[in-house]
């Protein structure tokens, strides 16, 4: 058998994606393992409360206190990552309480969330 007898094709496995170019393959695993998707969680919630900051209409060096209320993954994620999030949005406190000062509802990765803001 010669090698032009043969058919040679590549198929990209689920979850992997791959190309080649000049003989060089990469290949990068695209599977959300749960702390990657964690993470995304904590940086939408960043997100959520920046944009909550702008709009109460907060000096950017303005420190505040966070309230929120959710569904039970989100709440676990708030107190899992409370530093994180107090850190990147100079809270001196999460809350899991009543929501207070300017408050707003928010769907974050599908998780209902409420949250409040509040200048100390």
């Amino acid at each position: 058998m010669s090698r032009e007898d043969l058919l040679i094709e590549s198929a990209q496995m689920e979850g992997y994606v791959s190309e080649n170019d000049n003989g060089i393959t990469v290949v990068l695993d695209t599977n959300l393992s749960e702390e990657l998707l964690e993470e995304g969680f904590v940086r939408e919630i960043i997100s959520k409360v920046q944009t909550m900051r702008k709009e109460a209409g907060f000096e950017v060096m303005d420190k505040i206190e966070i309230t929120y209320e959710g569904t039970e993954k989100a709440e676990t994620v708030f107190a899992a990552n409370a530093g994180t999030i107090g850190d990147e949005t100079l809270a001196l406190s999460v809350k899991k309480t009543a929501p207070a000062g300017y408050v707003k509802e928010w769907k974050i990765n599908g998780e209902n969330v409420t949250l409040g803001v509040e200048r100390v």
